[in-house]
């Protein structure tokens, strides 16, 4: 039976919500790529995602009073009109925790069951994730309601209400207590990691990681030129096989004539000016390149989302994208790419598949671009961090301030160089190449210097252990994301197996 819903209307009127300018758009829906291509900066990100659908399951129990004798458990819902209070308050806890999320997260209706029975009779329509609300009942009740989805979150009451009697009765006994859910041989459908006690703040970083999980199992992505993995040439196959990943493999003997006609069209010359005209207008914009640069930039962000289209992609990578590509497009895709994060695609550089599935990842629990970029070697407690190709709407909302120089390495065609506010606390993923161990920090932006080196650059205090980053050095890709997104991303590891290691977690 179902009690205290929230019904479809209520769940529309959130999902067409925007959270901080961000707007929602289906992962295959082409909102962009097979819709009319214009490039607008006061368009809304767009996040291309899937919502993630959460079946919430209040289990509990009415017992009999017996005398002299026990008769009920611990738990402060035992009747059917506690369950029905109780589920009234599930669904505007949920209600409000939706909201936040901007639609992202679709609530069906709460679900309250005393038999398992009742469990498989309101399985319809199927969700992505089940909350299991453990109030009161046996351990076969709550398996079933185990097995109401392929994810679970067990919430249990301290002091957000009336108590629960799971709160006391979760053990090793019924949940597994290695976290590496998909790889744990044990029969336990959930783990211990898998629990919530009273905070729907960590209640909101599961649900986004799932929401991250899911939505990257089956991600289509273009890459133009080819695929590699930086110092792992297993990875391309691996990022397939592991994470699922649709990868579209696109030559460039596919596009040559496409993008020269591109470069050489009176119309899309025309249409690429005005782009250009209006983006370094934008405030905080500073030209320091030729202006025939940021002009074939936006020519070659035109053919880059026709080919998204094409293969109806939410994300795109090009190989060889520091020879290739100038003579063809004469100017580099440093800048394209990074108008294609500033709308809400997933855009990197290099194709690098050692980086690009946690880069993926990132995006899908942030809501936010991500910046794919060099490290180096950690020193005092600090590290640069630089790439060409950084976007400006880190935070998916404003842009930050920028100067259009040339590609580093060629002196040539237009790269951006942002400019991140001191002080802006950042997460950081380091894949170990193709191995299942990911490494990860969080960071202060502390610097934006001008070396000689890649456009985009950033000093960042390494928060926590750094030296413990010495280990980790082996000139590699990292990705980089607003906000601190480290209980996200190592909950979401777990549950593809990956072995998250946090510096920061002093804990650790």
């Amino acid at each position: 039976m179902c009690c205290g819903c929230l019904n479809r209307r209520e769940f529309l009127g959130l999902a067409a919500g925007v959270l901080g300018g961000a707007a929602v758009a289906p992962a295959d829906s082409p909102s962009g790529p097979r819709g009319a291509i214009r490039w607008d900066p006061d368009e809304p990100f767009r996040f291309h995602a899937r919502p993630l659908r959460i079946r919430p399951v209040l289990m509990y129990a009415t017992p009999r009073r017996r005398e002299q004798t026990s008769w009920k458990s611990w738990g402060g819902i035992q009747t059917d009109e506690a369950a029905r209070a109780e589920a009234e308050r599930i669904a505007g806890e949920l209600r409000s925790l939706a909201s936040e999320e901007g639609g992202t997260l679709e609530i069906l209706p709460v679900v309250c069951a005393k038999t398992a029975a009742e469990v498989e009779a309101a399985r319809r329509p199927e969700g992505d994730a089940v909350i299991v609300y453990a109030a009161t009942g046996g351990s076969g009740l709550l398996e079933a309601c185990l097995a109401a989805a392929g994810d679970a979150i067990i919430f249990v009451r301290h002091r957000s209400g009336p108590v629960y009697y799971w709160y006391e009765a979760l053990s090793t006994r019924l949940l597994s207590a290695n976290g590496l859910d998909k790889r744990d041989s044990s029969p336990h459908r959930a783990s211990v990691h898998d629990v919530v006690v009273d905070d729907y703040g960590e209640l909101g970083a599961k649900l986004r990681a799932l929401r991250a999980v899911r939505n990257l199992a089956g991600t289509r992505i273009v890459a133009l030129g080819g695929v590699w993995g930086k110092y792992s040439p297993e990875a391309p196959e691996r990022a397939r096989e592991k994470f699922r990943l649709d990868i579209v493999d696109v030559p460039y003997e596919r596009v040559e004539a496409r993008i020269r006609a591109a470069v050489g069209d009176a119309e899309r010359q025309a249409e690429a000016r005005s782009w250009a005209e209006r983006y370094l207008s934008m405030s905080g914009t500073k030209l320091g390149t030729a202006r025939p640069f940021v002009v074939n930039a936006f020519v070659l962000y035109r053919v880059f989302r026709e080919i998204m289209a094409e293969h109806s992609a939410p994300a795109f990578t090009i190989k060889s994208c520091m020879g290739t590509i100038m003579p063809l497009s004469q100017t580099t895709a440093c800048l394209t790419l990074s108008l294609l994060n500033d709308e809400g695609w997933m855009a990197f550089c290099e194709s690098d598949f050692v980086v690009i599935p946690a880069g993926m990842l990132l995006y899908y629990v942030a809501r936010r671009p991500v910046f794919l970029h060099n490290s180096t070697f950690p020193h005092k407690g600090l590290v640069t961090c630089a790439h060409c190709t950084g976007p400006r709407r880190m935070d998916g909302r404003r842009y930050e301030s920028v100067r259009i120089v040339t590609h580093y390495e060629s002196e040539y065609g237009a790269a951006p160089k942002v400019e991140m506010p001191v002080g802006q606390e950042v997460t950081f993923i380091d894949p170990e190449y193709s191995t299942d161990r990911w490494v990860g920090f969080k960071g202060i932006v502390r610097d934006n210097p001008f070396y000689d080196i890649c456009r985009s650059q950033q000093d960042v205090e390494i928060v926590g252990r750094w030296k413990r980053l010495i280990r980790e050095v082996r000139d590699s890709h990292w990705l980089m994301a607003y906000g601190d997104w480290r209980e996200e991303v190592g909950y979401a590891a777990r549950k593809l197996g990956i072995r998250w290691e946090d510096v920061s977690d002093v804990e650790a």
